[in-house]
């Protein structure tokens, strides 16, 4: 049983606490109902998935601070209905009510909210906000994959470009050695394919370094210190007398020295 603060009643004169009385406004009443029944408003509020604040605003019938009519009634009724409450005559107050409060008629609430004058809702910027944002971030993601295909593009043509290099005749160091000296002995290869190998004679001269293509003729002073990293590439004379790399050679490699 409730008493109804705002109403003058006789001593022991009381009314029901299911009832909406003549003063009562029905934000006001649906507040009693719910501390009657010993409801937190963060409970009410998360049971009914309803902002606090709006709660708030409809227990004080700020209706000022609330969306247009229309939802302020859908609003009543959710919350009501959740306190098992008639929600039909807290509605039938509310439109007589809510002209007096707003200046506005509650049942033409799309033309005459006053929200309409206060501005768009809290949400539409928030919203016009994620969509922007969402904006740019796909304008990065486009440049972000641009640039990687830029770079790969780049990568694959240096790649190119070195692969071009490395089949061109061979970059092997052959120092400065007077060829045409009568003094010294002569070293010739005959490369069958490419090989990589490291000639020096007794006086530390380094004749010939790196991968080699093509036949080579070299004059020195034995013996030679030779290098070759496939033996079964190369066929060796020296002074014009052919020399067997088989005794030299271990796991298809040959390192040895070769004298007169």
């Amino acid at each position: 049983m409730e008493v109804n603060p705002n109403s003058q009643q006789s001593a022991g004169t009381q009314s029901s606490s299911s009832n909406l009385g003549n003063i009562q406004r029905p934000g006001e009443y649906l507040r009693h109902v719910r501390l009657q029944k010993k409801y937190e408003l963060a409970d009410v509020s998360q049971a009914l998935n309803m902002p606090v604040r709006t709660l708030e605003a409809l227990e004080k019938d700020e209706y000022t601070a609330l969306p247009e009519a229309t939802f302020i009634k859908g609003y009543y009724r959710t919350y009501a209905r959740y306190l098992s409450v008639d929600a039909s005559m807290i509605i039938q107050r509310f439109d007589e009510i809510y002209q007096n409060d707003t200046g506005f008629h509650a049942q033409n609430a799309l033309n005459d909210s006053p929200i309409k004058i206060m501005g768009k809702l809290p949400g539409s910027n928030s919203s016009r906000n994620r969509k922007w944002l969402k904006r740019i971030v796909i304008l990065l993601a486009i440049i972000v994959l641009a640039w990687i295909a830029i770079v790969a593009v780049q990568n694959w043509s240096n790649k190119k470009k070195q692969e071009q290099m490395s089949v061109n005749p061979s970059n092997v160091q052959v120092l400065s050695v007077n060829q045409d000296a009568a003094v010294g002995d002569r070293l010739e290869l005959k490369i069958s394919q490419p090989t990589s190998l490291n000639i020096i004679d007794s006086t530390g001269k380094v004749l010939a370094n790196g991968r080699q293509t093509q036949d080579l003729s070299l004059n020195g002073q034995s013996p030679f210190q030779i290098q070759l990293n496939d033996a079964k590439a190369v066929s060796l004379n020296l002074n014009g007398e052919a020399i067997s790399l088989s005794p030299y050679t271990v796991n298809g490699k040959a390192d040895f020295r070769l004298s007169r």
